[in-house]
């Protein structure tokens, strides 16, 4: 018999875990606990030495968390991943092992709202530069890349508006110049998109959105795609470099094709802690065993709101890329034939307010700052998750004064149009 991969919704399923050793669980069980016990002290100075693989302390390694890294990192097609506590964190992580004072990156302008904070204000504490480029022109990166900049930024498909990017087209900017093409692929999951395929070298994830899908847990997820050579250009000393908290080992040489995934571990993690609860990575595993499932009534709902929300008089604009003759649409075709996810945005005519006075009617949608639930949610992103942004940002970002942004939930689809008409019906 033929020996076959194992498909999506297998690996969604399977990935990375295995019946408990100790007592036969079939499902991860919950490693509740700080630290691990070394057999002696020969392995315990093999695994803070990086010459034996296995766990030290929870802040950097739990095996609940090793299953979710496993999983995410085969459905991502990466050679290996790190689980941390936020999607900030992994984009702090990714950032802290790549970045020095005083370098650069080229960040896409289209991007989630903090996001876009982080790197413009909380990173300029790091002495890391940030660049905006725009992701519908790849050679708005290119003009900007000097001898400083060590990566390029961009989102699969882009928070709040739901719009599809060129990956292939970015990676071939990125790579020309050496450089790392790094993917924030929440808003698509591996099931609509794998970056690694078009070209990514790095992936990151808000794990609190699809991943985890149910609003109930916090995390954040690196891949590595094993793709990008970390030695060649000297550009990257915390990887090329002998380091001198392992007795001069160069981690590159050492690890190959995952050694990003090791030092975003062992010199990110270790130091700045921004771990994730084992609860927190049991939570999220639950989730993916569903996403494929999830991610395709996601899409199938948000289309069928996207055609009604365009056919009504009160709806100024829709953007959703599965519209056909939406101007994303070919790109979406391409990416993620599968469908357009779930989040998009549209302007009601009357603008700031109206649009205010529409989110604030709606029962079944719950109006909260995130995506990704089973529920239905709405926000106003003007005037809550791009509020810190100046007004020439967030219409740059997709986030002008009349934009009301859905995250499309898997309910009955005819519940949730019933919802917008009857908020609708009050402006």
């Amino acid at each position: 018999m033929a020996k076959n991969d194992p498909g999506f919704n297998t690996l969604a399923i399977h990935a990375g875990a295995q019946p408990d050793p100790a007592t036969g669980a079939r499902v991860t069980p919950i490693y509740q606990t700080t630290a691990f016990v070394f057999d002696d002290s020969d392995h315990a100075a093999a695994l803070f030495g990086l010459q034996a693989f296995g766990n030290i302390y929870t802040r950097i390694m739990n095996p609940t968390q090793a299953v979710l890294e496993e999983r995410v990192a085969a459905l991502e097609g990466g050679t290996a991943a790190l689980a941390v506590a936020s999607g900030h964190a992994a984009q702090m992580i990714v950032f802290h092992t790549i970045m020095r004072p005083g370098e650069n990156f080229i960040a896409a302008n289209r991007l989630y709202g903090g996001s876009i904070n982080q790197f413009g204000h909380a990173f300029e504490n790091f002495g890391w530069q940030v660049r905006w480029a725009d992701p519908a022109d790849p050679a708005s990166f290119e003009s900007q890349i000097d001898d400083k900049t060590r990566g390029i930024f961009i989102e699969s498909l882009a928070n709040p508006g739901g719009t599809f990017v060129d990956i292939a087209a970015i990676a071939d900017v990125a790579h020309r110049n050496g450089l790392p093409l790094i993917v924030d692929n929440t808003m698509a999951t591996p099931y609509l998109i794998r970056p690694i395929e078009h070209g990514a070298d790095i992936v990151v994830h808000s794990l609190t959105k699809f991943l985890g899908g149910h609003g109930n847990s916090m995390g954040g997820l690196i891949v590595d795609g094993g793709t990008f050579d970390w030695s060649k250009s000297g550009n990257y000393p915390m990887l090329s470099s002998p380091r001198p908290e392992y007795n001069g080992m160069v981690l590159h040489a050492t690890f190959g094709n995952f050694a990003f995934a090791i030092a975003a571990r062992v010199l990110g993690l270790r130091d700045l802690g921004p771990a994730i609860s084992p609860f927190n990575a049991f939570l999220i595993l639950t989730g993916i065993e569903t996403l494929p499932l999830r991610m395709q009534r996601h899409s199938d709902n948000a289309i069928a709101v996207a055609k009604w929300l365009k056919a009504h008089s009160k709806i100024a604009w829709v953007n959703y890329a599965g519209l056909d003759d939406d101007p994303n649409h070919v790109l979406q075709q391409r990416y993620s034939p599968k469908g357009a996810g779930s989040v998009f945005t549209f302007g009601v005519e009357g603008g700031y307010e109206a649009g205010k006075t529409l989110v604030e009617g709606l029962q079944l949608f719950s109006h909260l700052a995130n995506i990704g639930d089973t529920r239905s949610l709405v926000i106003h992103p003007a005037s809550t998750t791009h509020r810190q942004l100046s007004d020439e940002q967030k219409i740059a970002a997709g986030a002008g004064p009349d934009v009301v942004r859905l995250s499309v939930g898997i309910e009955d689809v005819k519940d949730i149009i019933a919802d917008l008409e009857q908020a609708l019906s009050k402006i």
